[in-house]
């Protein structure tokens, strides 16, 4: 592994290191763990502009990267914002529970919350770390096709949300949302989100040891599908029929015809 790929991974580490645990001072004032999951995107897009600045005008290629990355991370944080700040909503109850469930809560929130989660935004930013120490520039095939990738995923993950958004703003509407993308995946939001980061990567593979951007896009699946995305959100749905039978007639994750009755 070259110097400057080694270099750009420490410095990135001790980047997300400081701005972790900014956010972790501001959780201490606002009494709100839940601005960590604001911070996850953020993290990501102000990393990738820290790289680009460092790079230089010389890499091409970071600039745009950047500019992708900045376009999920911002929708992204954005989107929860609005939804778990607004007025009258308190402390999401997952972070709740912990405060009330945790001892030691402030050294345990500071390392299982944020010193954590600065460690998943690292791996996840590997492919923009890899473009912007590479000292060569990823061949256009890799760079277009990851490029459609990306943009796949981000059209998925943005009428999904727009669709349920729509859904929720409805008066009298059912208790599960089965319309569009919905039918075709519980979760179309978490699926087009993975494929943003697949392309990412397939992006970064035109580059000098490119095959560690990889570990970006199976980490963010991983995370969304097994840890903190699918299994937080059924969850909430347990034991309800009418979620048991879209369950049972909907793929989770991958966009697939619903099942027939």
């Amino acid at each position: 592994m070259p110097a400057s790929l080694i270099y750009a991974i420490g410095a990135s580490a001790l980047f997300l290191i400081f701005y972790v645990t900014a956010w972790f001072v501001l959780a201490l004032v606002l009494k709100r763990n839940d601005v960590a999951d604001v911070a996850w995107g953020l993290g990501p897009t102000l990393l990738a502009w820290w790289l680009a600045i460092q790079a230089g005008f010389d890499n091409r290629l970071i600039w745009p990267v950047a500019l992708l990355v900045s376009l999920w991370g911002v929708r992204l944080a954005w989107h929860i914002a609005r939804r778990d700040f607004a007025p009258g909503r308190g402390e999401d109850p997952r972070y709740a529970a912990w405060r009330e469930e945790w001892r030691f809560f402030v050294l345990r929130s500071y390392l299982q919350v944020f010193l954590l989660q600065g460690f998943f935004m690292l791996v996840v930013s590997m492919p923009v770390i890899i473009i912007a120490s590479s000292p060569s520039t990823p061949t256009a095939a890799f760079a277009v096709g990851g490029a459609v990738f990306w943009a796949a995923g981000f059209i998925f993950e943005t009428t999904a949300d727009r669709q349920l958004a729509h859904f929720l703003a409805e008066p009298d509407r059912p208790r599960v949302m089965d319309r569009g993308l919905w039918g075709w995946s519980r979760h179309p939001n978490y699926f087009g989100e993975s494929l943003m980061w697949w392309g990412l990567a397939i992006v970064a593979l035109g580059a000098d040891f490119g095959w560690i951007a990889l570990a970006s896009p199976v980490t963010m699946t991983w995370l969304l599908v097994f840890v903190s995305g699918i299994p937080l959100v059924e969850a909430r749905h347990a034991g309800d029929p009418e979620w048991d039978e879209y369950k049972r007639r909907t793929s989770a994750f991958f966009p697939l015809p619903p099942k027939r009755s």
